[in-house]
Parts: C-alpha cells; sequence; structure tokens
C-alpha cells in the first residue's frame, strides 16, 4: 500500500506526554502512517489536523498535570484547536484518548460529547463527565480486567473480557448526575468496565479507582471518539502479559492490540475505500 492510501495518524505529544512511541508502534504495526507531533506545530500551522484520519491523545503528565490532570491540555483542545477538533469529528474521523487522553478528551467536552437528540457526534466542548482522584488515595499501577459494553468502532472483536494495565492517581469516572449516566448507558456509550477475571463487577483493587458504574472507557455517541484510562498499547504483545510463561502462545498481539487494529481497519474501509 502507497503511503498516499495509508492511514494516517496524528499521535498528539506535549510537554509531559509518555507513551507516544508505543502508541504510535501499534498504529504502525497494523499499517499505518503514524507521526508524533508537538502541539505547538499545530498551533504554528506546520502540521495541520485536516491531513489525518486518526487523532491519538496517549498517557503521561501533559504539563506535570498542573491544576488537574489534563486540564492544560484540555484548554488547548478546546481553545485553540476546538473548531480543527469538530471539522474532524464531522468528517467521520476517529480520535482515543488513552489515561492522561482520557482526561483530557472529557475535560475539554469532546467526550462525551453532545447528548442532544439531534447530535451526530459533535464535541460539546462542555464538560459534563470528570476524571478525579483515586479513592485508594494513591497512584494505581496493576493490570485489570475490563468487560466489554456497548458498541464503537474501536471494540469491534474484542473478547469479552480482556486484561490490560492501568497507571494513574486520577482515574475516577464520575458523572455530572445520575440522568447523565443513564444516558450514556442508553446510548451504548459506556465501552468498558472494571470487573473480575470472570467479568462479574469487583470492589477494590477490581475497580483499581472507585470509578462509578465501574465505568474505565467512554465512547460518544457514533463509537468513533473513544477514550479509556487503562493502557491497550502496554499489552499490545503477547509477550507484555505478566503471566505470559504460563500461556501457550497462539498469536503474536496481546489483548490491547484489536483496539489498534480496529482503528486502521475503519480507516481503510470508510476513509480510503
Amino acid at each position: 500500500m502507497s503511503e498516499k492510501k495509508s492511514p494516517r495518524v496524528l499521535v498528539l505529544r506535549t510537554a509531559g506526554t509518555n507513551c507516544d512511541e508505543e502508541t504510535a508502534f501499534a498504529f504502525r504495526s497494523f499499517g499505518a502512517k503514524a507521526d508524533l507531533v508537538h502541539i505547538n506545530r499545530l498551533f504554528e500551522g506546520t502540521a495541520r489536523l485536516s491531513d489525518y484520519h486518526i487523532l491519538a491523545i496517549p498517557g503521561g503528565f501533559t504539563y506535570g498535570d498542573d491544576i488537574v490532570s489534563g486540564r492544560i491540555l484540555a484548554n488547548e483542545l478546546r481553545l485553540r484547536l476546538g473548531d480543527d477538533i469538530q471539522d474532524f469529528i464531522k468528517a467521520r474521523k476517529l480520535i482515543i484518548g488513552i489515561c492522561n487522553g482520557f482526561q483530557a478528551l472529557v475535560r475539554s467536552g469532546i467526550l462525551p460529547g453532545d447528548l442532544g437528540v439531534k447530535s451526530q457526534g459533535e464535541a460539546s466542548f462542555q464538560q459534563t463527565v470528570t476524571l478525579t482522584y483515586n479513592e485508594s488515595g494513591k497512584f494505581e499501577d496493576r493490570w485489570t480486567y475490563l468487560r466489554l459494553s456497548g458498541k464503537s468502532v474501536w471494540t469491534k472483536g474484542l473478547e469479552d473480557v480482556i486484561y490490560i494495565p492501568v497507571a494513574h492517581a486520577e482515574g475516577k469516572f464520575v458523572p455530572r448526575d445520575d440522568k447523565l449516566l443513564n444516558k450514556l448507558k442508553k446510548n451504548g456509550q459506556v465501552a468498558f468496565r472494571y470487573c473480575d477475571e470472570q467479568g462479574n463487577p469487583a470492589a477494590y483493587p477490581g475497580n483499581p479507582n472507585g470509578s462509578i458504574d465501574d465505568i474505565a472507557g467512554i465512547t460518544d455517541k457514533t463509537g468513533r471518539v473513544l477514550g479509556l484510562m487503562p493502557h491497550p498499547e502496554r499489552h499490545f504483545i503477547f509477550e507484555h502479559h505478566p503471566r505470559w510463561t504460563r500461556f501457550e502462545k497462539k498469536e503474536s498481539f496481546g489483548q490491547g492490540a484489536q483496539i489498534f487494529k480496529n482503528g486502521v481497519q475503519y480507516v481503510k474501509e470508510k476513509l480510503l475505500a
């Protein structure tokens, strides 16, 4: 496949970003051209979001998580790139935010987006959910089980229960109110819930942060914008699993890989066909 016909991924970087190389590697492994782009290049106009098919906002501690996690990056997305992001979403392109990226998406109002009846998945740029301090009062760095929930471009073909790690201090998902939570559930916008190995609701440490309704990830109404606290790029290859030596190796990829594969496949089928 020529570069011109390859899905193009913008992996957004700024001060304090990490996991960007791993995220780019994941997309490249399925044939995408992934560029690590500093946010200042978008401000300057030396890079354009419109030239890409997928926007990936990886994990890290952007701007030192001053104020609260992801807030400064969220303000930049909303105030300086808002029109470009809205056009990106309307063009049926994809966005994924992982950990700090998820925090930025919710604090900018890109997720869960406009929940109006006539909305086609536009960003509301109004914050209606948050990711706040873990109930344990400490940074949680552990592997967690996730139960698939809802429907999304990003989650197609995933197993019902997957095992990927978390690493965060502010991951407790809290909606504005019960009415909003019910809308998310009714719309199928809850992508993942923390669970035990059998897929049942789990108390701490199965739910590592105390998230309401065990929510670990959500989408917009279209399912094309995904945010999640766990790190699928950290279980991208089989050997990433902490107990990989005990399993029969049936394939090279880990349980987080399908998410990246889905993004690339969507672009090939829907945007480049």
